[in-house]
């Protein structure tokens, strides 16, 4: 540990966002500390799993670059590579597509991470919580203090520095799920329609199980429970329930600012979820990577913490900009009437939602 507990950098959350910054960081040559609450990190699971290979997200998100050194997801983290996308109406009929995804063991997937972090330089302290940050300190749960010149909030939606240095709001859609153990589909699976006002459902399989879930905008929901609506969806499918987990999804896009003074925000805390489709693992590893290299270079060379924003803009501005509108559009749709969503899923719309879905331009109708 540094002496007296001070270090260049502190991040709060060892997510995606989290590991990935402090990875880069330590690539760089800066003392960074990672604080997370959870021991292992990545426990609880709260989410569906799912990340596009490094080929789709080239495809996906063409201004990142160096995708295979960002991403380096070991064989030991994926449960299953799906070759098809099948998005599904309420009376059961499917648009498919040709989409390469992994599947992930999510903790796995951090753990693996985190290894890559500590193994470049990262320190780690688990299983602590944070109090509260002020301008160069973090008081733990425990009531050590640690200061640091930089701050990194790294902690979901309900990130402290977040919560705290930031007024600007997003908005939080919540997620239920399950993993079942069963084969129930051999593609991926998202269902659209009153299965889930606002949002969507999901079957990912995975070896010999499925995670199944569903998010909802409640102010759709006509009164009826987020409990309710997963309960239905899930139950639908047969097989012991090996585990039930839930979260929330930061849906409105990044936030206006990403820095206020020596405080950063990165991953969901940030808002750096696609709207249109909900990926946030892999997005949140661009950030992190972004975030990064920012504050190295503003630690060794001065530069400004805002070029952090820059070139976020630079290499996701596009996608994220055409991320919101596509879910914009789809908050108007997927909450007509059943019969309606089944006309509006036909072989003419069929390329116009996958662009959507995928966040790209609807000009062209390439897919």
């Amino acid at each position: 540990m540094s002496p007296e507990n001070k270090y260049q950098v502190i991040v709060v959350g060892g997510g995606p966002a989290g590991s990935t910054t402090a990875l880069y960081l330590a690539k760089r040559g800066i003392e960074v500390l990672v604080i997370d609450g959870r021991d292992p990190i990545g426990t609880p699971l709260q989410c569906g799993e799912l990340v596009p290979s490094n080929q789709e997200m080239r495809r996906l998100c063409p201004g990142v670059p160096d995708v295979d050194d960002l991403f380096q997801t070991p064989e030991s983290a994926i449960c299953r590579n799906v070759p098809e996308m099948h998005l599904v109406t309420p009376s059961g009929k499917r648009l498919r597509y040709d989409f390469d995804g992994l599947v992930l063991d999510r903790v796995a997937h951090d753990e693996a991470l985190v290894e890559r972090a500590a193994s470049a330089g990262a320190e780690y302290l688990v299983g602590t919580r944070v109090k509260s940050v002020s301008e160069d300190s973090v008081t733990l749960s425990d009531g050590r203090v640690l200061t640091a010149g930089i701050i990194v909030g790294a902690g979901g939606h309900l990130d402290v520095i977040r919560r705290s240095h930031w007024t600007e709001k997003s908005m939080n859609i919540p997620v239920k799920f399950a993993i079942k153990e069963g084969n129930h589909t051999n593609a991926l699976e998202l269902h659209f329609g009153s299965v889930a006002p606002g949002g969507y459902a999901w079957v990912f399989p995975k070896d010999g199980c499925s995670n199944i879930g569903l998010g909802i905008q409640t102010r759709f929901s006509r009164g009826v429970s987020l409990n309710s609506y997963a309960e239905k969806f899930i139950d639908s499918y047969s097989g012991d329930t090996i585990y039930r987990g839930a979260g929330a999804l930061p849906m409105s896009g990044t936030i206006s600012t990403f820095s206020k003074g020596n405080h950063v925000v990165v991953g969901d805390a940030a808002g750096m979820v696609l709207p249109s489709n909900g990926a946030g693992i892999t997005i949140a590893m661009i950030g992190g990577r972004i975030a990064a290299n920012a504050i190295a270079d503003h630690i060794l060379d001065g530069k400004p913490l805002r070029e952090y924003e820059r070139e976020w803009k630079r290499q996701m501005g596009t996608v994220m900009s055409r991320s919101k509108r596509a879910f914009r559009l789809g908050s108007i749709l997927f909450r007509l009437p059943d019969w309606v969503v089944d006309l509006l899923f036909n072989p003419i719309t069929k390329p116009f939602i996958w662009r959507a879905v995928t966040c790209r331009s609807l000009l062209s109708l390439r897919i």
